[in-house]
C-alpha cells in the first residue's frame, strides 16, 4: 500500500493526487531498460582453411605422381639404352633391344627375301632401305622402292601375285592392296610421286614355334 509524502494518507493505487491532502503523488521513474545489445556475429573458424588445405592437398598429389611418371620413364629409358646393341655388318645394320631385334639392309635379294613377294622387276630400294623387327612372335617388313613405270602398269603387276586381296582401291595416280592369307598380311601402295613411281610394302606375319 503507498501511503502520502505529505500527510501519510493511504493512496489508492494508479493515483495521482491525495485524496486526504491534494498533494501531488510524485510518479515512480521508468525501470530501466534490462536488454542488452546483441553481440555482432562472429563466423564460425576454419571453413575457409579446410578448402585451402584439401586444394593443397590435390596438388601436391598431383605433383607427386608427375614426378613419380617422370622416374618411371628416366629407368626404363636407361634401362633401355644400357640393355641394346647396336651392329653394323657392310649395308646391313642390326639393332638388338629388351622387346627384340631390328634389321634394316639395302641389298634388293636380302630385301625381296624378308618381304616374301616379288619385286617389282627393275625397281630400287630407297636409301633407307628395308627394315625388318621381330617382336616376339611377330615378323614385320617394311620397304619403299622406286620405278619409272607407270602407276597402272606397277598396280597391274601386283594384283595378279596377291589373289587372297581383301581390300583394294585405285584411281589414276594410285593404287593400294590389302592381302591376308594365313601367314602373311602384305599391304601394298603404289603411287605417283614426281618423275617416278613410289611402290611401298608391308608384311606383317607370325613366325613359327
Amino acid at each position: 500500500m503507498a501511503f502520502c509524502n505529505s500527510c501519510g494518507a493511504n493512496l489508492m493505487p494508479g493515483a495521482q493526487f491525495c485524496n486526504k491532502c491534494g498533494a501531488t503523488i510524485a510518479g515512480t521513474p521508468a525501470a530501466a531498460s534490462s536488454a542488452t545489445p546483441a553481440a555482432p556475429a562472429v563466423p564460425a573458424p576454419g571453413g575457409g582453411g579446410s578448402a585451402l588445405k584439401v586444394v593443397l592437398i590435390i596438388v601436391a598429389v598431383v605433383i607427386g605422381l608427375g614426378i613419380l611418371s617422370i622416374i618411371s620413364l628416366a629407368v626404363f629409358v636407361h634401362h633401355f639404352a644400357r640393355n641394346s646393341r647396336v651392329h653394323q655388318e657392310g649395308n646391313k645394320v642390326r639393332v638388338e633391344t629388351p622387346f627384340g631385334t631390328v634389321d634394316t639392309s639395302t641389298d634388293p635379294k636380302q630385301v625381296a627375301k624378308d618381304l616374301g613377294i616379288d619385286v617389282y622387276p627393275g625397281a630400287q630400294v630407297q636409301n633407307d632401305g628395308a627394315a625388318t623387327a621381330n617382336i616376339g612372335k611377330i615378323h614385320t617388313v617394311a620397304a619403299t622402292f622406286t620405278t619409272s613405270d607407270s602407276v597402272d602398269k606397277v598396280c597391274a603387276f601386283y594384283k595378279s601375285r596377291l589373289p587372297n586381296t581383301m581390300v583394294s582401291s585405285s584411281d589414276q595416280n594410285r593404287c593400294t592392296y590389302v592381302s591376308n592369307d594365313q601367314k602373311n598380311m602384305v599391304t601394298l601402295n603404289v603411287e605417283s610421286s614426281g618423275d617416278v613411281t613410289r611402290i611401298q610394302i608391308t608384311n606383317v606375319n607370325q613366325k613359327s614355334e
